[in-house]
Order: C-alpha cells, then sequence, then structure tokens
C-alpha cells in the first residue's frame, strides 16, 4: 500500500518545485541529514545502555540517561522555536549543533553514570532546538501540497540509521567500546552543519500562505521571550521532582517531590501550550496533548527494548538492535502510508489506527518480558514502529496547518514541548521501574514486564483521547479561537 504514493519529484508545490527541485533541494538534503545524526545517536544509545550499564554500575541512573536528555531537549525546544521566530533559523540550529556535539564528548569519556547523564543532557539541550527549527523551516518554506512529503521524507531518514544504526553500535560495542558509540558521530555532526546551515540560512519569511511567502519575521515584544524562561524552568524542575520520586526513592522524599512536582510542572507547561491543551479541547489544543500522550505510550517501552533482550532474557546486543531496527523501518513505511491517506481518511482515523498498532506492539512486549520467545520482541517493536509512524506526522500537520502566519516556530515549540514532556515522563517512570524492581531483587524480567504493563495501559488512555482531534486537517488558520497563540 506504501507504493501507492508517487514519488517525491512528481509531488510538486506551487509553480511546479518538488522537494527535490533546485528549489527546495539544498533544505531536503541538510534537513535529512540533520535527522539522520538525531535518529544514529537515539537508536545507538538504546542498543548499547545495558552494557554500558554493566561497565559504570548501577540501576539507579538507567532511566535518567534517557529522560534527562529529554528534560534537556525541553529547554532547547522551546529557546530554539522562539529564536527561530525572532532571528532565523541558521543560529538556533549552529548552537544546538555545537552543545549537541559537547555532550557526545562527555558522555564519551564518561567514567561514571553521572557523567554520562551531564553528557546526556548536553545533548539534550543542543539536539532540542533540531525539531523545532526544522518544522519551522518546512512551515516557511514549503507550500502545503509539500508538507506531508517532507514528513515522510523525515521518518525515511531514520531508515538507514534503522538498518545499519543497531547493529553498528553492537559491532563498535564488541570491537572497541561503547564509548566510541557516542564519539565516532562527531564527524557526522561536523557534515550536517556544514551542509544545514547554508541551506537554512537562506530560509526567510514566515508560513507560506498558498506557497507564499509573508515578507519578513514578526517582530516580537520586548521581554516575551525572556518571559517563557520561569515556565521552562518549572517544567524541567517539576518533571525532574517526579522522576526523582519515582526513582525508587523513600517514601516520605518521594510523597513530597510528587506533592512539589506536579503542580509546578502542570503550571509551567500550561503557560507554554495552547489554552485547553490540559483539558483537550478539541483543535490544536487537543492535538498538542496528543503528541505527549502518544510519545509517552512509546517511547517508556521503547528505551526499556534493549533492558528486556539483553538483561531480562540474557539475549545478545544484535536481538536489541534487530527490534529497534525493525521499529524504524516500520515507523518510516507508517509514515509513508499517512502521507498517501492523509487527506482522505484525515488524522483522527490515522492516529487511532496508529495508536492501536502501538497497543499490539506494547501487548506483546509484555508477553516477551513474561517468557514469549525473543523473536516476538522483533515482530512487536515492527507493528509499534508502523503504529509511530502513521500517528506521528498527522499531528504535526495539523498544528502547522492552524498556525497563524509567523507563529510557526512557536506552534511547533509548544508541539515539540509536548512530545518532549510525554517522552521523558514516559522513559522517566520506566526507569523508576526498573530501579525499583532491581532494588528489591527481582528478575530483570519481571521489572520489563511492568514497564510494558504499564505501556500498555498508557497507550490505551491515548487511544481514547485521540477522539478529540480533528477529522481533517486544516489548510488555513481557522482554529485560532481553539488556542491562545501568543503562547503557543
Amino acid at each position: 500500500m506504501v507504493s501507492e504514493a508517487p514519488p517525491i519529484d512528481a509531488t510538486p508545490g506551487r509553480g511546479g518545485a518538488g522537494l527535490w527541485s533546485p528549489e527546495h533541494r539544498s533544505l531536503t538534503i541538510g534537513l535529512l541529514l540533520t535527522i539522520t545524526l538525531v535518529a544514529t545517536e537515539a537508536l545507538a544509545v538504546a542498543t548499547v545502555m545495558p552494557e554500558v550499564r554493566a561497565d559504570l554500575g548501577g540501576y539507579a541512573l538507567y532511566g535518567w540517561v534517557f529522560s534527562g536528555f529529554f528534560l534537556a531537549s525541553i529547554v532547547g525546544i522551546v529557546a530554539g522555536g522562539r529564536t527561530a521566530d525572532r532571528t532565523g533559523l541558521a543560529t538556533p540550529f549552529l548552537v544546538g549543533v555545537v552543545v549537541f556535539a559537547c555532550g557526545l564528548v562527555v558522555a564519551g569519556l564518561s567514567q561514571s553514570m553521572l557523567v554520562l547523564v551531564v553528557g546526556r543532557l548536553l545533548q539534550g539541550l543542543g539536539a532540542g532546538a533540531v525539531p523545532a527549527v526544522a518544522y519551522a523551516a518546512i512551515a516557511r518554506a514549503l507550500p502545503s501540497s509539500l508538507r506531508p512529503r517532507m514528513f515522510a521524507m523525515l521518518s525515511t531518514a531514520w531508515v538507514v540509521p534503522g538498518l545499519l544504526g543497531p547493529a553498528a553500535a553492537a559491532a563498535i560495542e564488541h570491537a572497541l567500546t561503547w564509548r566510541w558509540v557516542f564519539l565516532g558521530l562527531l564527524p557526522l555532526v561536523v557534515l550536517a552543519a556544514a551542509l544545514a546551515v547554508p541551506a537554512l540560512a537562506g530560509v526567510t519569511g514566515h508560513v507560506p500562505a498558498g506557497g507564499a511567502s509573508d515578507a519578513g519575521p514578526e517582530p516580537s515584544a520586548p521581554g516575551d521571550h525572556d518571559a517563557r524562561a520561569l515556565p521552562v524552568a518549572a517544567v524541567v524542575a517539576g518533571v525532574g521532582a517526579v522522576l526523582g520520586a519515582a526513582a525508587d526513592a523513600p517514601l516520605l522524599l518521594a510523597g513530597a517531590l510528587v506533592a512539589v512536582g506536579v503542580p509546578l510542572a502542570t503550571w509551567g507547561f500550561a503557560q507554554l501550550v495552547p489554552s485547553g491543551t490540559l483539558k483537550l479541547r478539541p483543535g490544536v489544543p487537543a492535538t498538542v496533548a496528543m503528541r505527549g500522550l502518544l510519545t509517552w505510550s512509546f517511547f517508556s517501552a521503547d528505551a526499556y527494548v534493549s533492558y528486556a533482550i539483553i538483561d531480562g532474557r540474557g539475549e545478545s546486543t544484535w536481538w536489541a538492535g534487530a527490534a529497534l531496527s525493525a521499529g524504524s523501518v516500520m515507523w518510516a513505511l507508517g509514515s509513508w502510508f499517512q502521507a498517501s491517506r492523509i487527506e482522505r481518511v484525515g488524522p483522527r482515523t490515522l492516529v487511532g489506527t496508529g495508536l492501536s498498532c502501538i497497543l499490539v506492539g506494547n501487548a506483546l512486549a509484555l508477553g516477551v518480558g513474561l517468557g514469549l520467545p525473543v523473536i516476538v520482541m522483533v515482530v512487536a517493536w515492527g507493528i509499534g514502529g508502523a503504529g509511530m509512524g502513521m500517528s506521528y506526522a498527522p499531528l504535526s500537520l495539523v498544528v502547522l496547518g492552524a498556525a497563524e502566519p509567523g507563529r510557526a516556530g512557536a506552534a511547533s515549540a509548544a508541539l515539540h514541548l509536548s512530545d518532549v514532556v510525554g517522552t521523558a515522563v514516559g522513559t522517566g517512570i520506566g526507569g523508576g521501574i526498573v530501579a525499583f524492581a532491581a532494588g528489591r531483587g527481582w528478575a530483570p524480567s519481571s521489572g520489563a514486564a511492568v514497564v510494558f504493563a504499564h505501556s500498555v495501559l498508557m497507550t490505551a488512555a491515548a487511544l481514547v483521547a485521540s477522539r478529540r482531534l480533528p477529522t481533517r486537517v486544516p489548510t488555513q488558520p481557522t482554529e485560532r479561537s481553539a488556542g491562545r497563540p501568543d503562547q503557543a
């Protein structure tokens, strides 16, 4: 069914320009390389983390290697989106790449789990600017007819890392050391920056209205960017406190952290997203909320696939790599499927179908934790990845289609804030479950089973909430009244 999608160059924008036309080619290549970099890092780290844990010791900070990355990404996402709207795309991208590279060095040279977490925090801070900048570039430079194809291309950028990244990470870890999984990415960082920055510097103006670009960047009110600093800090501190409570903290301390963290994070998040997001108000607010529920459902399990296979079942990193590769490849195929169906089927149906696939994948992963053959995990994560491919891009298209001219960076920042909060909370709770199980002498397979059971419950809740999504992708900002654009 995916093959029914027309070739990219056969899908022209206004004036017949496709993604690979001279008008858009440099931007397309630059964004694809950037996403390839992020994909390679994510899949490689997920593959070798059980080996890293065995070398550096301890389960207490296992989840923080993932959740710390995403918490730091919140700062980069909001700052990157706001800066993109005010000053252009090249500067936040370049700063993000440099900080990300510093994080790779720190992680690759770390001698303890704590230092590794610090390196991951730097990586997250730098990488956070990338998706906000990429989405703003898509909204400003491409007409609406090309955006579904571009999102499918970005998902396809996970195919090569998905096929080769986990296997390469396993091979590097066996032949050299896991440290080169981090340090070996530095040349790719330099290459991505060299190709992407000039292309991004050439993108100016606002979201194309029917394919045309506005005159220039929207001016921001004095102190507007600074006004977001406190809510961002509240989200990071609040979520961090909750995850600290989940990481097997003493009962009284855990209660205090939750009592402080939940209201703090909730207040900060509400200031940074459209009004009504927490109530799943139909339209843009529900779409922003659904991105967080979606990533929570999937990544709360995805981060522990390798743990379940290597620590839980005693299998090699090759099996873990195969499962993660299946998820990445099927994600790309699912994204191409949605690109060919989004106009006819609509986002509500596609996201609901995708979440149903994720529910099946998480249930099968739970079965592996309870004793099913390890090969079932490869099948499970292929199904789950296909579900993410069908679900992820439609949410982006809804938000970009409804964004006000000149607000693409801020709107995409709100979407990615929800994205990252969902991922950070999901992976953090998973890490808390792993630490709790290890602290009480449970078998790793039992801890993995509880992690996947939590993911099943979250996916079921997200599936119910998906009924709040619109049935069609907005083609103009008709949903402005449904949100609070000044805080998107």
